[in-house]
């Protein structure tokens, strides 16, 4: 026997037809028995069934779909809707004859209500004996549990068939619609692993679908909920993100320049990579004008970069940063620059951090995250916002990124408030708000942390125009610009020059 084939007579994975699935299950389901997939009906358990067979047939396998609840065009149809053929998959399906119109299956069709349900566990047994399957997807055990009417004689006849199937070496999902959630008929126990599958409504938004892996004997898998969302072309799974199992990249510690040389004194030369950068302020301040000034100088430098959106679509983002003398449009055809608008009533958290890992693992240098203020919509618990953004940041620092996170403050003067606090996730802190000068409305810049050096504790004046970002000298002769109500009482002398558009 090789040692292939025996890693696998001892359970070893067999792939679910997703990677990242597979990543979850520490490899995939294990082979030669019985996993149970249960979820409400609209989970995806039927999409997810597919994927396993096709995999399989994909690999020269036989592979058999017993059905007792869908019929053959119905399945077809699924597959159908997501671009498949189910070439090289068998289907056994034990439905009333008056849902077929092709005389040539009439043989092989059973009305499974008239059958007890040891004559339908027999006709299973028989076919998998003639066909000999290395994959069954089994759909679904509440049309056993209907004709056991016990759960005694039901759990007997499920294990019965689990026994069966391992003798004969093959790897099985059981599918259960949970229509009825009674504890004496739970399958835990018999099966070698769980998987649900959860569809959850919300408030607004499209609906929100994850999986939890219940159980999977031996193997140390991933725990916890995983977004997944069902598009054409199968299940879209996104893996927990773990900052943990990402270590640290090992590069030398190096520093990113603004392109403004007074804007790189106030945070000590410049700012470290593998440090997260969080810029906060009024709503119209210049916050993610500051923070796009470091992903242009990146550009310049040859970096790539990822701009994530949640306020402004692709055409505001491009025609402002042209206005300011950043035209980013020749970065973004190439794929240097990446911009994101996602719709926070569509996106999931998991999908969120997929967005950020896959554009990381191709090599984006500086990463912007704005704002944080639109991803709380998309994750309202608070708490779960923050312990997923610690991960986030986390992952970005080991990984050697320069990010930024961008938080909008209530209100526009005077006293605000922040809708979350994330200044302890911050490596760096930069403060912006709006001051009154000579009958003008100015804009103030301060640097308020830097973990890993110094920086300036001056206040200096931030201006915005056709010029692009310009940084003045120190603000003097001014008392309470941090409190967002600052009184002016120096010369106008010190002050940037004004007329330029803003």
């Amino acid at each position: 026997m090789s040692g292939s084939e025996e890693l696998l007579r001892e359970g070893g994975p067999v792939s679910s037809g997703s990677a990242a699935l597979d990543d979850i299950l520490a490899g995939g389901f294990a082979a030669n028995h019985i996993h149970l997939v249960e979820g409400a009906p609209g989970a995806g358990k039927t999409t997810l069934g597919l994927q396993f067979l096709r995999e399989g047939a994909g690999k020269g396998e036989s592979c058999l779909y017993i059905t007792l609840s869908e019929s053959r065009n119905e399945l077809l149809h699924v597959a159908g809707t997501h671009g498949w053929n189910l070439d090289g998959i068998d289907i056994f399906e034990l439905v009333p004859p008056e849902l077929s119109l092709d005389p040539e299956r009439e043989q092989s069709i059973v009305y499974a209500s008239d059958l007890e349900l040891g004559e339908t566990v027999q006709m299973v047994m028989a076919e998998v004996n003639r066909l000999a399957p290395a994959r069954i997807v089994f759909d679904s055990l509440s049309e056993i549990r209907l004709l056991a009417q016990g759960s005694l004689r039901y759990r007997r006849q499920v294990l019965a068939l689990k026994h069966f199937f391992a003798q004969r070496d093959c790897t099985a999902l059981f599918l259960d619609d949970l229509t009825e959630q009674i504890d004496d008929l739970s399958l835990h126990s018999l099966a070698h692993g769980v998987v649900r599958l959860e569809q959850i409504a919300v408030p607004y938004g499209a609906e929100r679908r994850r999986l939890r892996v219940y159980k999977m004997r031996g193997r140390a898998f991933l725990g916890g909920f995983h977004d997944f969302t069902i598009r054409t072309g199968g299940m879209q799974i996104f893996p927990r993100l773990v900052a943990t199992s990402h270590p640290d990249d090992g590069r030398p510690q190096r520093y990113a320049d603004s392109g403004i040389a007074e804007l790189d004194d106030m945070v000590g030369g410049g700012l470290d990579y593998g440090t997260t950068t969080l810029i906060i302020g009024p709503s119209g301040s210049g916050k993610s004008t500051l923070a796009l000034q470091w992903v242009y100088a990146a550009l310049q430098r040859g970096e790539k970069a990822l701009f994530v959106s949640f306020d402004e679509t692709r055409r505001v983002f491009e025609r402002r940063a042209a206005g300011l003398g950043m035209d980013v449009r020749d970065h973004m055809a190439d794929g240097q620059l990446s911009f994101r608008q996602v719709d926070p009533a569509e996106l999931s958290p998991g999908e969120f951090s997929a967005i950020i890992r896959e554009h990381v693992e191709r090599e984006a240098c500086v990463v912007v995250i704005d704002s944080l203020s639109g991803y709380q919509h998309a994750m309202p618990e608070e708490q779960h916002m923050l312990l997923q953004m610690h991960e986030i940041v986390t992952y970005l620092n080991q990984q050697g990124v320069l990010s930024f996170l961008i938080l909008a403050q209530a209100g526009m003067v005077g006293h605000m408030q922040s809708p979350v606090d994330i200044t302890y996730l911050s490596d760096n802190v930069i403060l912006l708000r709006f001051f009154e000068a000579h009958g003008e409305i100015r804009r103030a810049l301060s640097v308020l942390k830097k973990r890993t050096g110094r920086h300036e504790s001056t206040i200096r004046e931030l201006s915005i125009g056709k010029g692009g970002v310009t940084v003045g000298p120190r603000l003097e002769g001014f008392r309470g610009v941090l409190t967002g109500v600052p009184v002016y009482e120096g010369e106008g002398s010190r002050l940037a020059r004004t007329g330029e558009p803003r």
